[in-house]
Order: C-alpha cells, then structure tokens, then sequence
C-alpha cells in the first residue's frame, strides 16, 4: 500500500480508522497531538528535563562574560528590562554549550565538580542542552525580534574544526588557530554585544566588535596556557586535561610547529594520557625545548595590551580594566 503523506493532525482520524480496528476518538495520544501539547507538560517535567542543565549552573564560574557585559553597558546604556535578558541568554547558552562541550571532549571534572553528563548520562545531557539552546531562543525573541543566530553558527565552525584537528591529529596554523578561537570563543562574545548594541542608548554609532575579538582571543589563549600551567585549572578540571583530550591548545600548536622534526608533544597527544607521567613529559618538553609558554604569555600580554589600548581610545571604562586585571597572568 502507497501512504500519501499527512498534511496535518485534523486529517489523522481517517488514516487511522483505516489501519487500526478501533475509532479514532479511541485513540487518546492522538487526540491529544490533535490539540496541543501545553496542557499535558507540567512543571515537575519541565524540572526534570532541565536538571543536568540545573546542575551545571548550580556551580559558576568567574563570571567574566557577565563581568564584560556589565562592563560594555557602561558605554552603552541598554535598558534594564532588555539587558537582563540578554545576560540571562547568554548564561543559558554558556552552560548548555558546555554540556555539549564536556561530552566531545570526554571530560571528567569541571568546575571541579564531574561534568554532566557523567551523572546524567550523554542521551538526557545533549537533550537538555539542545532543549535550553531553543529556550534561549524563545527568551530573544522578546528583543523587538532581535536574533543573532549568526554567531551561534560561528561557535559551532570554530568548534568543528577544533574537534575535525584533534580526531584527525592535524596541527593547525598559528593562523588557523586564531580564525577557528575568534569563531568558537570570540561568536560567544560577540552575540550579546552586537544584541547590546543594536538595543543601545547611547554611542549607537561606536564599533565595540574589535575590542571583543581582542579579549575573545586573549581569553581562549589564556584558558589554554593555564589549563597546562595553573594548580587552580588541574582541580577545576583536572591535570593537563587537554593533554587527554588530544587537543591542540595555543602552546601545544607553538611546541608543535617550533621543532616538527621531532614528534614529541603528537605523540603524547596521540596517546590520550590519562596518568601524569606522559603529561609532564610533554610539558617539560613544551617549557624546556620549544619554550612555547614563555611564547604563550608573550603573546597574552601583546593581546592584553591592545585590550587596554582600545579601552582608552574608546574612552576609558574601569570595570573593564579590573576585568583585565583579574584575568592578568
């Protein structure tokens, strides 16, 4: 028998009546999609679902994004009512991202705390966070139709290619490095600011998208220096954990092109070191051979620097500052 398709739910009864020997009004889950799903969902449902997402966000961290947005609205005076919403969004997709995160990654600890969806397991984690990405949604929609999807694209590109680098073990370019964290860290940064601006009351006519790629990729960097580096990072979320995830960070690119004679660090990377003893062998290597964290901070500062030089072309803004002092290495 050749099924035509279903133009829509009112037509279902017939279709039905044809297959199943009883009446359609017998079939209650199919008069209730008929209507409409609202009445069934519950609170206690909504709380369930939402849990591995609660979870994560009962544990923040810095709230640097929160930090730079307050610090931008200095400048930009968006209304209380709006830009309320806008941070509340961006904490939404921050956490669900890192859910998703921490499942491509096979991350154990973050926040030193276990990732999500070691507690919840990987199906229930990606529906939850797939479930707050629309939610996030449906909270900018309350912006006069605003929506910057644009840049939700670019955080997933930039994180495409981080991922297709690793499983691949292709080294990228310093180059190629930069673009693909200006896509993954620099969209997360730049959504709510050009929302920020397009909702301004002031400097309407000010560009602040330099300065935010400027502390995207500062910030990324930094992430990637102190996750090898920091005693902080090792108990957040374990030892050199992005030696484990085979991923190719800021200093692990530097040690890597600096001697690609030698096979050292891929090596290493290759292997998904779980236990210390390869670890601080890659990172020795990386202090010692390539001096590829002294090249990190190097950069950090020039970055850090440029940061504060646009600050005080754009006319000073001392909350910003003290957000570069806090992340200052």
């Amino acid at each position: 028998m050749i099924m035509r398709p279903l133009c829509g739910l009112h037509r279902c009864g017939s279709f039905f009546a044809s297959i199943f020997p009883m009446s359609f009004s017998q079939f209650p889950l199919l008069n209730f999609l008929s209507s409409t799903l609202d009445p069934r969902w519950s609170q206690s449902n909504e709380l369930l679902i939402l849990e591995p997402f609660t979870y994560i966000s009962s544990n923040p961290g810095k709230g640097i994004r929160t930090l730079l947005l307050e610090a931008l609205n200095i400048w930009l005076a968006v209304p209380c009512e709006q830009f309320e919403i806008i941070k509340h969004v961006v904490q939404m997709l921050h956490n669900a991202s890192l859910m998703i995160d921490d499942i491509e990654d096979d991350a154990q600890l973050r926040r030193g705390r276990p990732v999500t969806h070691k507690i919840y397991g990987v199906p229930q984690t990606i529906n939850t966070a797939n479930y707050v990405y629309f939610l996030a949604y449906k909270e900018l929609a309350k912006l006069r139709g605003l929506c910057e999807d644009g840049e939700l694209l670019n955080l997933h590109r930039g994180q495409g290619m981080e991922i297709l680098w690793r499983d691949l073990l292709q080294c990228p370019t310093v180059e190629e490095y930069i673009y693909m964290v200006n896509n993954k860290t620099g969209g997360g940064f730049r959504m709510p600011v050009k929302l920020m601006m397009a909702l301004a009351t002031k400097n309407l006519d000010v560009d602040f998208i330099p300065l935010v790629n400027i502390i995207g990729v500062y910030f990324q960097i930094r992430d990637d220096y102190m996750n090898l580096q920091s005693t902080e990072y090792n108990n957040n979320k374990g030892f050199a954990e992005d030696l484990t995830e085979g991923k190719f960070s800021f200093p692990i690119v530097h040690g890597v092109l600096a001697d690609d004679q030698n096979k050292v660090v891929t090596s290493v990377l290759q292997k998904r070191p779980i236990t210390p003893t390869l670890k601080h062998h890659a990172i020795d290597y990386l202090r010692t051979k390539t001096k590829s964290f002294d090249y990190t901070l190097g950069v950090m500062h020039s970055l850090e620097q440029q940061a504060r030089a646009e600050i005080a072309r754009l006319g000073g803004n001392t909350k910003l500052e003290m957000m570069l002092d806090i992340l200052h290495v």
